[in-house]
């Protein structure tokens, strides 16, 4: 009985899988969810890589067998293992003809990502835009050797490999566990003093700032990529990676975006809404849109009309989304005219509904008038503790019935 199955769940086989099994579904997953294949499987790939990479080894899988993944994690430095690409690459000989590299090829750095925060507005009309980056360069003085040549020596204390290998007591078993070399710093190499370079230090790369011009495009979306491949950090041996820069979308105080679609929330007063009239939508190209409501068209509060091909420009093509708008209609203030003028109205506005006696039967009617219910407090508390009641809706207390919070009034 193993403790977890995870690692199993992940190739799609039972925890009885036989090394064949394990191997042979490995193989069509890593095939299937390959970034060269299938550019956003990056994350799946790997997952899939580790769960082998654990599974595969007798010793680690009969570890997590036992202990879960909480005992390979029972130690420091454990975890990272082969990189995801290296096991790839040992299984199919390179891979796609686009892989990152081959068994023995250069690993293709990170790639660095950074969120631009852009405008409604220069997403609509498009903009480009100056983007000052840091980033890391190989030494010029040095070319990335990190001091004289042949100054660079094997760390004897993990033989060049950056980990050293500890052992654990883990109940009955002995457990080999991964940690970063700290005479080295993980590096696998040890440079004197007294021969590294005067500009990095022996780094072997130095911080470089990178002007990149943006390019926003009109119609682009939030969280869209602009990615500059190769812009990424450099190191020795290593194939940059890209800049990836993602749209970060301002929110607008008047528009809403949905899709290509803009939703726009207008104002109007109450004359305009039964009699019709214009209202101005300043529009994001700095056009401004005179809209008409025809007399006697009725506009209610929350109504929604659409302006056809007034939205956001769809990305590069010619099109364009529609533009909403929403209405809300603002009423006079109270005792705003006279009795006189308002029976003036009675003529002309569809007569009100009254409610009649007979609707309600034998029941007893009670006429009232209503007040502002500015300061007033709900009386729906238990122990008459009312909350305040603004705009119209109860503001909630913090604690509800009889819960913890809650004291009892003394008698």
């Amino acid at each position: 009985m193993v403790k977890e199955t995870k690692f199993y769940d992940v190739l799609g086989v039972s925890p009885e899988a036989s090394d064949s099994e394990l191997k042979k579904s490995y193989r069509k997953l890593a095939l299937k969810y390959h970034p060269d294949k299938n550019p956003e499987a990056g994350d799946k790939f790997k997952e899939i890589s580790h769960a082998y990479e654990i599974l595969s080894d007798p010793e680690r899988r009969q570890v997590y067998d036992q202990y879960g993944e909480e005992g390979l994690n029972g130690g420091p430095g454990m975890g990272g293992g082969m990189d995801a690409e290296d096991l790839f690459s040992q299984l199919f000989g390179g891979g796609f003809g686009g892989a990152r590299r081959g068994p023995s090829g250069p690993r293709r750095g990170k790639d660095m990502v950074h969120a631009l925060k852009v405008s409604l507005e220069d997403l609509y009309n498009g903009k480009t835009s100056k983007l000052a980056l840091q980033k890391h360069i190989v030494c010029p003085k040095c070319e990335g050797e990190g001091g004289k040549k042949g100054c660079v020596q094997k760390c004897k204390t993990c033989n060049g490999q950056g980990i050293r290998l500890v052992s654990r007591n883990l109940g009955p078993m002995v457990q080999q566990m991964q940690t970063p070399c700290s005479v080295c710093q993980a590096t696998g190499e040890i440079i004197d003093e007294k021969d590294r370079c005067t500009q990095c230090h022996g780094k072997k790369v130095i911080n470089d700032k990178k002007i990149l011009e943006v390019h926003i495009d009109k119609g682009m979306r939030d969280g869209q990529k602009i990615t500059f491949s190769g812009e990424g950090d450099q190191a020795p041996k290593i194939i940059p990676g890209d800049i990836v820069i993602v749209i970060d979308e301002k929110p607008h105080p008047h528009f809403k975006r949905q899709g290509d679609d803009l939703i726009f929330e207008a104002k109007i007063d109450l004359l305009t809404a039964l009699a019709g009239g214009k209202f101005a939508i300043p529009h994001l190209d700095d056009r401004v849109l005179l809209v008409s409501i025809l007399p006697g068209e009725a506009i209610k509060p929350n109504d929604l009309k659409v302006i056809p091909n007034e939205g956001m420009p769809a990305y590069r093509t010619h099109t364009h989304g529609h533009l909403f708008v929403k209405f809300t209609v603002e009423f006079p203030d109270p005792n705003w005219t006279t009795p006189e003028k308002i029976a003036q109205l009675e003529t002309i506005l569809p007569p009100r509904s009254v409610p009649k006696a007979s609707d309600f039967g034998d029941k007893h009617i009670e006429d009232v008038v209503m007040a502002d219910a500015t300061g007033y407090q709900s009386s729906s508390r238990q122990g008459g503790n009312g909350g305040h009641m603004h705009d119209g809706y109860e503001e909630e207390d913090d604690h509800h019935g009889a819960g913890p919070g809650v004291q009892c009034a003394q008698q």
